[in-house]
């Protein structure tokens, strides 16, 4: 059996200025998403993480690289992978989040945005590979709408439920166990 610690990425420029990021826009974390992450490197010290897994964004390889440093593993080990990407937001990307939210109420979602069908079934293939890897702790730094497709495979939920369960903050964890 598996612990993941899934830790979604410490506050961003774009969540300070109420942008939707997504998968195409980079963002930096800002000063306040730099200290989430060390504060939540201190919650991670006492595991026993033999691996850190990390969205390609800078955002969340940012966070990951401020926890290894405060768990004391090497950073350079840090594995990148694209899978645990955020949802591709398409067109809405780089434009203000209401944007999007108020295009999904209607649910007229632009042709351009990743499906949740869709980016439920890459984290479901992301927990398979997960599973495949010889750790036994790993931390995966990631986005809300991946935690988001994660929680609706452990909860055994339809993609349709996405937005029904309550956001994972900046900088914090949820942890689960795979076989």
């Amino acid at each position: 059996m598996k612990t993941i610690y899934f830790v979604r990425h410490g506050e961003s420029k774009a969540n300070v200025e109420g942008i939707a990021a997504g998968a195409e826009f980079d963002t930096p974390l800002t000063k306040n998403g730099e200290a989430q992450a060390r504060k939540m490197g201190e919650v991670l010290k006492d595991k026993k993480v033999d691996l850190i897994i990390s969205s390609p964004l800078k955002r969340a390889v940012k966070t990951a690289e401020i926890i290894a440093q405060e768990i004391g593993y090497d950073p350079k080990k840090i594995i990148t992978n694209q899978i645990f990407i955020e949802r591709g937001l398409g067109v809405y990307a780089k434009r203000p989040i209401s944007d999007f939210a108020a295009a999904y109420e209607r649910g007229v979602l632009h042709k351009s945005v990743e499906t949740a069908e869709d980016l439920v079934k890459r984290v479901a293939k992301g927990v398979e590979w997960l599973a495949s890897q010889k750790a036994d702790e790993i931390i995966v730094v990631s986005h809300s709408d991946v935690n988001g497709a994660l929680r609706l495979i452990q909860q055994k939920l339809p993609y349709t439920h996405l937005y029904e369960l309550e956001e994972l903050g900046n900088a914090k964890m949820y942890e689960f166990t795979i076989e």
